[in-house]
Formats: C-alpha cells, structure tokens, sequence
C-alpha cells in the first residue's frame, strides 16, 4: 500500500501451486475490486508457460517406455564393434 501498487495493479499472472491461490485472496481482500480491470475478474491468471510444461510432462511420461528403447537401440549402435 506504501507504493500505491492497490491502483497500479491489473492482473498477477502465477503458477498452479495452491499457496498462490491463498495468496491471491489476501491480495484481494486489500485491494478494491473497483480498482481492478472488470472488477477484478481477469486478476488472477495463470501462466501459460507454466500449463504448457505440464501438458508436455504428462506427454512425455506416456511415451516414456518408447523413449528408452529408442535410447537403449541408440546405445547398442553406437557402442557396437561392428559399426566401424
């Protein structure tokens, strides 16, 4: 409040973790919600970036069996006498 940041503050973008969401209502229940962008509604995202690498880790650990074959049949050849 010091730096005036309840009528500089838009929107907070965060991580899934469930201590920002807890965090999330302190920081409103100090701030006015008519001082917000459509009264506070869009203050609260999450960050893409964040959403992404979760889709990509699920993915990845569908597809992991796969993976280490090809990484098992990669090491064969490349460490196989005969390939010289």
């Amino acid at each position: 409040m010091d730096w005036n940041l309840d009528r500089n503050l838009s929107t907070l973008t965060i991580d899934n973790c469930l201590i920002n969401d807890a965090m999330i209502e302190r920081v409103l229940e100090k701030i006015l919600p008519r001082t917000l962008i459509l009264g506070g509604q869009l203050f609260h995202m999450h960050c893409c970036a964040h959403i992404l690498n979760l889709i990509v880790k699920d993915g990845l650990y569908i597809i992991f069996d796969a993976i280490e074959k090809i990484r098992e049949s990669v090491h064969f050849w490349t460490t196989t006498p005969k390939r010289e």
